[in-house]
């Protein structure tokens, strides 16, 4: 057992840690690496993060289908927002999305040299942990946070991943043992732990309480994004995983 996973609490600690040649694992479970999941599982061909607003504008008068958040809501002049919800459309089957967010775009936009990318949440939990318990790879788990913030949901999402991965890697590091005890404190009740969460605060307030549940339930679906070369997120293929 050689390979090691850790966890990164923000982006604003990526310079701390090494992603050369490492899988990461990029986590906005309220609501970005969600909503990629529900969008691939939902037949949306490829999706671009962009860190930008301006960015994702272009690629929307380029033809793209837009989606743009910030602080929790949808920008205007924009097609979509950060509910999971907006991505069950069927309208959208085989579209390209554009999607910019608070946090978790750049969260991904930010690990680009390692060896693969792939946005992970509970939705996908269980084919996402099959396919890393059968790599050889070091495993980093960045937390998307909220804005240069750790937050806990995504704590807790890094947790669950230490604790499932644990007998397959070296855990290394105080961060990754911080989420795996935060993660067995909170499994019996994850929705009631997170009442004491800034964002689901900040969510209720908007009227989005339901975007939580949803986000929060485990193996809805099986498709696991993963970000290419081509600097979109697409489903995870067999040749994505011969790496």
């Amino acid at each position: 057992m050689n390979r090691k996973i850790d966890v990164c609490l923000s982006p604003g600690l990526i310079d701390c840690y090494e992603s050369m040649g490492k899988i990461v694992i990029v986590a906005d479970i309220f609501r970005a690496t969600s909503c990629m999941a529900v969008a691939l599982a939902h037949g949306v061909k490829k999706i671009k993060p962009v860190s930008s607003l301006v960015e994702c504008k272009q690629l929307q008068d380029e033809g793209y289908i837009a989606a743009a958040e910030r602080g929790g809501q949808k920008v205007d002049g924009f097609d979509l927002g950060n509910s999971p919800f907006h991505y069950m459309d069927e309208s959208l089957a085989d579209q390209t999305i554009a999607m910019t967010t608070t946090n978790g775009t750049m969260a991904l936009n930010s690990c680009k040299d390692a060896k693969q990318v792939i946005a992970g949440s509970f939705l996908n939990f269980s084919p996402l942990v099959n396919y890393l318990r059968k790599t050889k790879l070091d495993i980093l788990i960045v937390c998307a946070g909220w804005k240069g913030k750790v937050n806990l949901e995504d704590s807790l999402y890094a947790g669950a991943l230490v604790q499932a991965l644990q007998l397959h890697c070296q855990v290394g590091g105080d961060a990754a043992y911080m989420c795996s005890s935060l993660f067995a404190a909170a499994k019996a009740d994850l929705r009631s732990f997170l009442d004491r969460a800034d964002h689901t605060h900040r969510l209720i307030r908007l009227g989005q309480e339901e975007d939580i549940d949803f986000c929060l339930s485990i193996d809805k679906y099986t498709e696991v994004p993963v970000l290419r070369k081509d600097g979109h997120l697409h489903k995870m293929s067999l040749n994505d995983m011969l790496i």
